[in-house]
Order: C-alpha cells, then sequence, then structure tokens
C-alpha cells in the first residue's frame, strides 16, 4: 500500500520526508490536546524529531513489519495511523493512531481505521486486530467500539504518561468478526493504488 482512497475527502498515504514539515506544524499547533493521551509529543521539538520518525517507518515499510501513513483530508495531513509492528506467523498486529486538532469530530479517524482494519483483514490476510487507548480517552476508545471490536480487558497500569501510571483498555477483532460486520452492515471497501 502506497496510497488508499478511503472516500472522497480522505487518503491515506505512506509517510516520506516531504511531509515532515506539516506534520510538524500539525503537532505544533495540536500540542496541548496530544500529549494528554501520547508520550512523544514532548519529545518532538523540531522538524528533526519528525524526520527521523519518517526515517524509522521507512525501515518498518521496508521490512515488511507494518508501516505508518498520513491522513489526507481534502488534501491536508490532518495526522498519522498506521501498524506497530506486523506478526506474520500469527498474522496480528495492532493499530496506532490521532489526529489533529482541527480535524476532530469529522468521522475522519473512524473512517481511516475503519479502512486499515479492512485493509489488515482482507488484503493482507491478518487475522486479528488490536487497539489499545488510555482508559479516560472516551474519544480514541470510541472508534474500535463504534467499528464493531470487541472489548477484551483493562491492561492495568500499562503506560507512563505525564507523570502518572494509565490503564489501557484492549479492543480486538478478528477477521471472521470483521467479515460478518461488513455482511450485515453493508461496508463499501476503498480503492488500493
Amino acid at each position: 500500500m502506497i496510497k488508499y482512497t478511503v472516500d472522497s475527502d480522505v487518503e491515506l498515504k505512506i509517510l516520506d520526508n516531504s511531509d515532515a514539515q506539516e506534520i510538524f506544524e500539525l503537532v505544533n499547533s495540536s500540542r496541548s490536546h496530544l500529549r494528554r493521551w501520547l508520550p512523544w509529543v514532548d519529545n518532538t521539538h523540531d522538524i528533526h524529531d519528525i524526520e527521523a520518525f519518517i526515517d524509522s517507518t521507512k525501515n518498518q515499510f521496508a521490512s515488511n513489519n507494518g508501516f505508518q501513513s498520513s491522513i489526507l483530508f481534502k488534501g491536508a495531513i490532518a495526522g498519522v495511523i498506521g501498524f506497530h509492528r506486523i506478526d506474520w506467523i500469527s498474522r496480528s498486529t495492532s493499530i496506532g493512531y490521532w489526529l489533529g486538532n482541527d480535524y476532530l469530530g469529522k468521522g475522519i479517524m473512524t473512517r481511516s481505521v475503519k479502512a486499515l482494519v479492512d485493509y489488515a483483514l482482507t488484503d493482507i490476510n491478518l487475522n486479528r486486530l488490536e487497539i489499545r487507548c488510555a482508559e479516560e480517552n472516551i474519544k480514541s476508545r470510541a472508534i474500535p467500539e463504534r467499528l464493531g471490536f470487541t472489548t477484551e480487558g483493562i491492561a492495568r497500569g500499562s503506560e507512563w504518561l505525564n507523570n502518572r501510571l494509565v490503564n489501557h483498555v484492549i479492543y480486538g477483532m478478528l477477521a471472521k468478526e470483521w467479515y460478518e460486520i461488513k455482511n450485515t452492515k453493508g461496508y463499501i471497501k476503498g480503492k488500493v493504488l
């Protein structure tokens, strides 16, 4: 996957160095919102930090171990979404995502996660996806809940975030469950380029 058309407004595109400035500006403009849930925000000081991240994602993609993509909303980078690491033996991965302040509440992330779930469970034949969200991050948790993920439990004291430990809610989706959801809810598949 290099580019994935979600719908007329949203596309996912593998990150490359030309995205660094726009992503850095998005992080800067959304810093207070993002830092509440993402530990890397306080360590992102300049464009070089974003470039280093993009370089690591290019290595991840080249080694067939997942990818990170920009979320384009009407052509502008609205956030980032991707697979953390793919376990090809067990055919599973987890999804991480974030959006800038100006793009919240538009359904962009739900559509993007839905497309990535379908890509993983249909196009590359994975069996299991996991999403972990901080227990108090209600907006992030709403996405897997809206898409029909199963709440599998709570990992207590799972992440050190802003000088405190937070619990993670673990959501899972199996391929057979996704096919059932698609068949009952009239899902329309995106296009891979």
